[in-house]
């Protein structure tokens, strides 16, 4: 009982971060990444697709994304939809090839972007902390209900701490790492 408490905690701490791994990768950095387009939806005959479904996206150099419509006739549908997200990029077609250059980021936006990665960061760990407390609250009704003891109780609460810690510690890796990308030039 106290085992599938503390299993169900830890799969949830682990999708909490595997979630911000996600939105991280969503901030660009000055490099190109294909995945930064994952997120951009075109309209595919009246029906909001994502990118990579209707076209194979892919690098050409270090700071130009490449997209390949796998129908000719997506090419100005996907390039009006890389234009109109909030990536801001500007997207030029040669033939049924889209290229996506990536600009450099100004010392400025750099700093603002930091401060959304640290907005994402704080969020995580409030999810994490939020998990913890419901996995406390749970251990707290089967002490009520004398499912379990006080000693199995305050054990089961100290690994849950552990498990939190264990994770916010991961959560600052990953802000850190983000970080240090972004900042690089």
């Amino acid at each position: 009982m106290i085992a599938d408490i503390k299993k169900s905690a830890e799969q949830k701490m682990q999708k909490s971060l595997e979630s911000l791994k996600v939105d991280l990768g969503k901030v660009r950095t000055g490099r190109a990444n294909p995945g930064i387009l994952d997120h951009v939806m075109v309209d595919y005959y009246g029906t909001p697709t994502a990118i990579n479904q209707v076209a194979n996206v892919s690098l050409l150099d270090a700071r130009t994304v490449t997209v390949t419509p796998w129908e000719k006739k997506l090419v100005g549908a996907i390039e009006k939809a890389i234009r109109d997200s909030d990536l801001g990029l500007n997207p030029s077609s040669v033939g049924d090839l889209i290229r996506v250059p990536m600009p450099a980021l100004t010392e400025e936006r750099r700093k603002d972007l930091i401060k959304v990665v640290k907005s994402e960061a704080e969020n995580a760990r409030v999810a994490m902390r939020n998990i913890r407390r419901d996995a406390n609250g749970t251990l707290k009704d089967l002490l009520k209900e004398k499912e379990i003891s006080e000693d199995d109780e305050r054990r089961a609460q100290e690994d849950i701490q552990k498990l939190t810690d264990r994770f916010i510690a991961e959560i600052e890796k990953v802000l850190q790492a983000k970080e240090v990308d972004l900042m690089a030039v």
